[in-house]
């Protein structure tokens, strides 16, 4: 009489009919982790940058119940202040000011020489430095026109109370796209988060020729206006109007070197 271990796989009589039903189930378990595999390939090679591309709309989106676009305003000092550091007493005074340039279509001209938004209907006017348009800024020089001789530099996050010389030369100009014109250095002034998307402004100072040839320093502060809407840009600068590439008071009664 022989006994059977019941812990021993069968090794005669096996089912054909159960063995090809467990090969194809394993197959159409390949089949689908293959298949989402793939899926989850195809949404990183084409939906990702769909959406980072909305993202990057919305951006520049057109906004509604703004106050007076186009205009720009003095700030309440009791409500934003320039970034504070040490700073030399004789620098020149740091202004602040906030551009409102939440239309989609049109261009707001701001002129440093007035601290203020100024009206122009022709681009080839030298009466403005930069132009702002939502989150774009361009500035009066180069491909936009070639009979100003505004252009920026980026001085990085040097601290902006101790930048007191601006370079004389290299300053970088406008250049042509397929589309309009566009400066470098002001391509991505902001940070933009893609969770939140909220426009932040970086920490970076920039140098900037006018269009006249006036130098000043600026740093962009936000993007916001006080109501939250967007498309108001604030910013503090300072303005050196004889024509010295140095900020300080003592420079400005000197004659601008040649």
């Amino acid at each position: 009489m022989s006994t059977t271990d019941p812990f021993e796989s069968p090794t005669h009589g096996a089912n054909p009919i159960d063995e090809q039903a467990q090969k194809k189930r394993k197959l159409w378990r390949n089949l689908f982790l293959l298949t989402l595999c793939v899926s989850l390939l195809l949404i990183g090679i084409f939906w990702l940058p769909v959406k980072l591309v909305q993202m990057e709309k919305f951006a520049s989106s057109s906004s509604v119940n703004l106050p007076k676009k186009g205009v720009a305003s003095a700030i309440d000092p009791t409500l934003a202040q320039p970034v504070k550091s040490l700073s030399p007493s004789d620098l020149l005074e740091t202004k602040l000011t906030v551009v409102n340039a939440s239309s989609e279509d049109n261009w707001v001209y701001f002129d440093f020489s007035r601290g203020e938004v100024v009206n122009i209907h022709d681009k080839s006017s030298i009466e403005w430095d930069l132009a702002f348009r939502r989150s774009k800024v361009i500035s009066n020089g180069g491909a936009t026109n070639k009979f100003g001789k505004a252009g920026l530099i980026n001085l990085g996050s040097l601290d902006f109370d101790q930048v007191t010389e601006v370079p004389l030369d290299n300053y970088v100009q406008d250049k042509a796209t397929r589309t309009e014109t566009e400066n470098p250095i002001l391509l991505k002034w902001y940070r933009y988060n893609y969770l939140t998307h909220k426009l932040s402004a970086k920490s970076n100072t920039y140098a900037v020729r006018t269009a006249n040839s006036k130098f000043v320093k600026v740093k962009f502060l936000d993007f916001y206006c006080a109501n939250k809407e967007t498309g108001c840009i604030k910013m503090q600068y300072v303005y050196q109007d004889n024509g010295s590439n140095h900020l300080t008071k003592s420079a400005s009664s000197n004659i601008p070197p040649a």
